[in-house]
């Protein structure tokens, strides 16, 4: 468990727990804020970005800064503050975004906001299991340590059934999968598997 986290995740889990507790005084910040379906009159650019630093409740936050806790240290030290930074936006983005086109397109709802770091979390997980695929994590309720890349694809096939579904509803399921989908892409990138290369590798 670590300890003494690195500057970018640090303020990350600085920057998530003032929103939500201006959230806690500010309700109105929602209107701004959150990711508002597009249609629904109250979409703003912005909100790709703005609705994951918000959150809908304690179990909410308290989840998703666990896993930034756990995971963001290990994944800043290894590619960089900076890359890492843009990952973890890329990841929110993407998650963003594909949160969108799966409420305007196949949903067909145009009132219900999305807030969470959530995307941009299940990025770091996808990135964990990417980077450290033989790494045992224990998860409950499972009494075993399982491999981190069996653990990510098992939660990737169950947010994929739970979005299809309908399992588990008022869960952003597609913008969990649009954060592990950007993810890989970028990290597919850093690893030269595009035609377009990056000026440097990342070799691992």
């Amino acid at each position: 468990m670590p300890f003494d986290l690195p500057p970018v995740t640090r303020n990350l889990l600085i920057a998530n727990v003032v929103v939500f507790l201006l959230q806690l005084v500010m309700p109105s910040l929602e209107v701004l804020f959150a990711l508002w379906p597009l249609g629904s009159g109250y979409f703003e650019p912005w909100q790709v970005v703005t609705n994951g630093f918000m959150h809908g409740g304690w179990p909410h936050i308290l989840f998703n800064m666990f896993a930034l806790y756990m995971f963001g240290g290990q994944i800043e030290r290894l590619f960089g503050a900076r890359n890492f930074t843009i990952y973890y936006f890329v990841c929110l983005i993407t998650a963003s975004l594909l949160q969108l086109i799966v409420l305007r397109y196949f949903l067909m709802d145009f009132e219900t906001p999305t807030v969470g770091a959530s995307g941009a979390i299940f990025g770091l997980l996808l990135a964990f299991g990417m980077m450290y695929p033989r790494e045992k994590l224990i998860v409950f309720p499972i009494p075993i340590a399982i491999p981190a890349w069996l653990f990510v694809t098992g939660y990737a096939l169950l947010e994929l059934t739970s979005g299809v579904t309908g399992w588990m509803p008022g869960i952003a399921h597609f913008a969990h999968l649009g954060g592990m989908l950007g993810g890989f892409v970028l990290i597919q990138y850093w690893r030269g598997k595009f035609p377009i290369k990056p000026q440097r590798r990342l070799l691992r």
